[in-house]
């Protein structure tokens, strides 16, 4: 294998690395986003619950039979700072970050996308170079 082969085997390499780590963070967004999502479905169906029994969580897959005596939410805003706030208000909350995680989605397949092509482009001026 000469040097020119080994700089396009490494370079490819490179690229698929730098796809596969893209693809683990769209991945974790789409997992937050599918989170966020049913955390919204969660509270519509709260919303005018109130003295109805429920299944709160009390951590991953345990929950805990309750009774709805309010409907006022405590909220981590982030920094373990935790405010109330209503469902509607709550709700656009969650919307909002559900519109930055579908920004950072799109920026990502965008940048997959852009990579995937550099790989081509690597691999089509190594064949002319051949011929």
């Amino acid at each position: 294998m000469d040097k020119n082969q080994q700089e396009l085997l490494f370079k490819i390499s490179m690229f698929e690395q730098h796809i596969e780590n893209l693809r683990q963070q769209l991945s974790a967004v789409e997992e937050s986003l599918l989170y966020l999502d049913s955390i919204n479905l969660g509270l519509g169906d709260i919303k005018n619950s109130k003295g109805k029994e429920i299944l709160a969580s009390i951590g991953k897959g345990i929950f805990v039979k309750a009774q709805l005596l309010s409907e006022e939410l405590t909220v981590d805003v982030g920094g373990n700072n935790f405010v109330k706030k209503d469902i509607p208000e709550t709700k656009k909350l969650i919307e909002t970050q559900i519109k930055k995680l579908q920004d950072i989605k799109k920026e990502l397949e965008e940048k997959i996308e852009e990579v995937g092509k550099g790989m081509i482009n690597l691999l089509l001026q190594a064949r002319e170079k051949k011929e």
